[in-house]
């Protein structure tokens, strides 16, 4: 009876190590730690490529962390090329760059790209990077690279909102008396 739980988390398990494993420059070691996913309930469909979590998920691995009230895998289109589909109220993302900087990002749906290093943030979408922000309906972000793409929407001011902080200027040096 317990033989077919076994399996389902025995896949959902190997499901899960092979989206986290593939390299990127954003987190100094991430990709090559172990990964922890928890969550209050899960299930996983070995033949289809395809697992669900629900219930307080969070994806760790290394500074990488996700967290969501839902999260579903797609690892149908073969290894490298999975998709983490994470949703909440909101799903959110850490990860600390090698710079030490921490980005984070939340959104109604944030989607993992494993094979582009990207994520798509879709719904009151905001990445953060030191003081600096953009907040729109839609972000996509390149982990790796580093380059957004945002977009506004016909609701409210419909704008893309992006924030620098200023930065403070070096203290001059004193003059210093000059002596013949």
């Amino acid at each position: 009876m317990l033989k077919p739980f076994t399996n389902r988390l025995y896949r959902a398990s190997f499901l899960a190590a092979l989206l986290f494993s593939a390299h990127s420059h954003a987190g100094k070691d991430d990709f090559t730690k172990k990964i922890e996913l928890a969550s209050l309930y899960q299930n996983a469909d070995g033949i289809a490529k395809r697992a669900t979590y629900q219930g307080n998920v969070v994806i760790q691995q290394g500074s990488l962390k996700i967290s969501a009230d839902e999260l579903e895998i797609n690892a149908s289109q073969g290894e490298g090329n999975e998709i983490f589909i994470a949703t909440g109220n909101p799903a959110r993302y850490s990860q600390q760059q090698e710079d030490g900087s921490i980005v984070t990002a939340q959104a109604d749906k944030i989607e993992y790209h494993r094979q582009t290093r990207s994520l798509s943030l879709e719904g009151n979408a905001e990445i953060q990077q030191n003081s600096s922000s953009v907040k729109g309906e839609s972000i996509k972000f390149n982990m790796e690279l580093e380059q957004i793409i945002a977009q506004g929407s016909d609701q409210g001011s419909g704008r893309v909102i992006t924030t620098f902080q200023p930065v403070s200027k070096p203290k001059e040096a004193e003059p210093q008396d000059i002596q013949p």
